[in-house]
């Protein structure tokens, strides 16, 4: 019984912060995460680069070195300088952060920049926009968080929402 318990909380706190970051207050949308699969990144990846481009059954996608897909915000606004994903919602959508000023890339044509966070770290923007992963992606090509409440979309090289369906991943 105690297991059940401690799932199920486990299982309310994951939908509060998920719902925290759905939208306005009062409305409450949800879509089922695509299943997980695969990605491949470009052989030539520039040795140390932190984001690069992958292929994916949604087109070529913007990853972080290691592989992570990594997605944009809706309700983010452009060249504003800051997230608009807070307190709850960085739980389910921590941020992509670099020590660099200029973080190094590969295959990325957008315009790379960063952020300050309220604690300090940089953020990396892409076009403007802060970039995120979704904590439900656990290995790389993970593209569970594409369309996650209609407002969280996987990003091109060029630095566009994908929002078309992600199907299986890369």
């Amino acid at each position: 019984m105690k297991n059940r318990f401690s799932f199920g909380l486990g299982a309310v706190v994951l939908a509060v912060a998920l719902g925290g970051c759905a939208g306005s207050p009062g409305t409450s949308t949800s879509s089922a995460p695509p299943a997980s699969s695969s990605v491949s990144a470009p052989s030539t990846a520039e040795a140390g680069a932190e984001m690069k481009v992958a292929s994916s059954s949604a087109g070529p996608i913007v990853v972080d070195g290691k592989g992570m897909s990594l997605y944009f915000f809706t309700k983010d606004v452009k060249d504003s300088g800051k997230s608009a994903c807070v307190d709850a919602c960085l739980a389910a959508w921590p941020v992509f952060t670099t020590t660099a000023d200029a973080p190094k890339v590969d295959g990325v044509t957008g315009t790379v920049g960063t952020i300050a966070t309220p604690d300090g770290k940089k953020q990396v923007t892409l076009n403007g926009m802060p970039l995120y992963y979704y904590a439900q992606d656990k290995a790389p090509g993970d593209l569970r968080g594409q369309g996650v409440n209609n407002v969280w979309y996987l990003v091109s090289p060029g630095g566009e929402m994908i929002k078309g369906a992600a199907g299986s991943g890369y």
